[in-house]
């Protein structure tokens, strides 16, 4: 029996993605599964259903009926779970944390379900490691954002009317996210730093051609993230850093674990501060945000410093995001494919640590 592989357009407010992009598909008919498709899943990322050659189409029932594995790009509504056959297979950024009535909806379907969110950072899981595919394009998107946003030029021009100096630039957190926000900050001309508590990040920053800001604290943590800092060393971090802020334009915040909220680092004693005209672009917000007076999703304006908290960020860019979710997706669904048969090695760690659900039966304590 063949095995099908299926999403739906996406439902979530504001999103543009699409699980399986026309390249993974004929990827997946390559490795004889079959990809069904509801019709216009991937139009709002720029691929109409005529560019799908190598998939079928149908209305949203008769899609979730037939799939073998269900892909998304973040959890569906909770009328998906139901449409499901019972014993099939979900993958997808499902944001478990905080979500025991979705995972109590799957588990009545007896689903397995694999949150790519879970995935364990080895160098084996960067093929499918959705969170770093996508926090690349959140920070290019957030610089672009902060670019129009500041009400000054980023490079510098000389001109007719003399010289305009190059804005000052500091992005906080020196992650995927925050890497890509430097890099771009450096491709608009942008005199641009970059902190980060974890010291390893240094090399990263200077070799992008930006300058390090060091405040002396060192917070160096396991899996990728930094630990959290002592009521000492966050003083400390402060301080320096109120007084550092005085003098930049642009701050660029991307500072976030999943499942946890986001750490405050910018207070609104630093903000007040900071000099009229500057701003702050926090790429942190749907955790709550990095600066004390973040509103997800909205503009706030303290005393001449503006603060954004753009929300989904990736959905910005949906061609180039949805390629290369859809390849992590796909890097992910073939772990679990033997053949013609659908059979998820639960000694290996990848499907291990992602798994939410397991015949139904929870199998995430989070």
């Amino acid at each position: 029996m063949t095995i099908t592989v299926a999403a739906l357009r996406e439902t979530a407010a504001g999103e543009r993605r699409v699980a399986i992009t026309p390249e993974v598909a004929k990827k997946l008919r390559g490795k004889g599964l079959r990809v069904l498709l509801e019709r216009g899943a991937g139009a709002a990322a720029g691929f109409p259903d005529d560019t799908y050659a190598d998939a079928d189409f149908a209305d949203a029932s008769s899609v979730l009926a037939q799939a073998d594995v269900f892909v998304c790009v973040l959890p569906p509504d909770d009328a998906v779970w139901s449409g499901l056959r019972e014993g099939s297979i979900v993958v997808g950024q499902l944001r478990p944390y905080g979500a025991a009535a979705r995972i109590v909806a799957m588990g009545k379907r007896k689903l397995t379900a694999f949150s790519l969110e879970l995935l364990p950072r080895t160098t084996r899981a960067q093929a499918m490691d959705v969170l770093s595919s996508q926090a690349a394009v959140a920070g290019y998107r957030a610089m672009l954002i902060a670019a129009e946003a500041s009400p000054k030029f980023f490079p510098m021009l000389t001109t007719a009317a003399g010289t305009i100096r190059p804005s000052k630039v500091l992005v906080i957190g020196a992650g995927v996210a925050g890497l890509q926000a430097i890099a771009t900050a450096r491709r608009l001309g942008a005199q641009t730093e970059g902190y980060d508590v974890r010291p390893e990040t240094r090399e990263q920053v200077e070799s992008l051609g930006a300058k390090f800001l060091d405040l002396g604290v060192s917070a160096a943590g396991s899996g990728g993230y930094a630990r959290e800092l002592s009521a000492e060393e966050r003083a400390a971090q402060q301080q320096a850093l109120a007084e550092h802020l005085k003098a930049v334009d642009v701050i660029v915040t991307t500072a976030a674990v999943p499942g946890r909220s986001s750490p405050k680092i910018l207070t609104t004693a630093m903000i007040d501060g900071m000099k009229p005209g500057a701003l702050i672009v926090d790429l942190a917000a749907e955790g709550g945000g990095n600066c004390e007076l973040t509103q997800p999703g909205e503009r706030v304006d303290h005393r001449g410093v503006v603060i954004l908290g753009p929300l989904n960020l990736p959905a910005g860019a949906p061609l180039h995001a949805s390629e290369m979710y859809a390849r992590n997706a796909l890097n992910f669904v073939e772990l679990l494919v033997q053949g013609d048969t659908l059979a998820p090695d639960f000694n290996d760690e990848l499907i291990a640590k992602s798994c939410v659900t397991r015949n139904g039966e929870p199998h995430f304590q989070g």
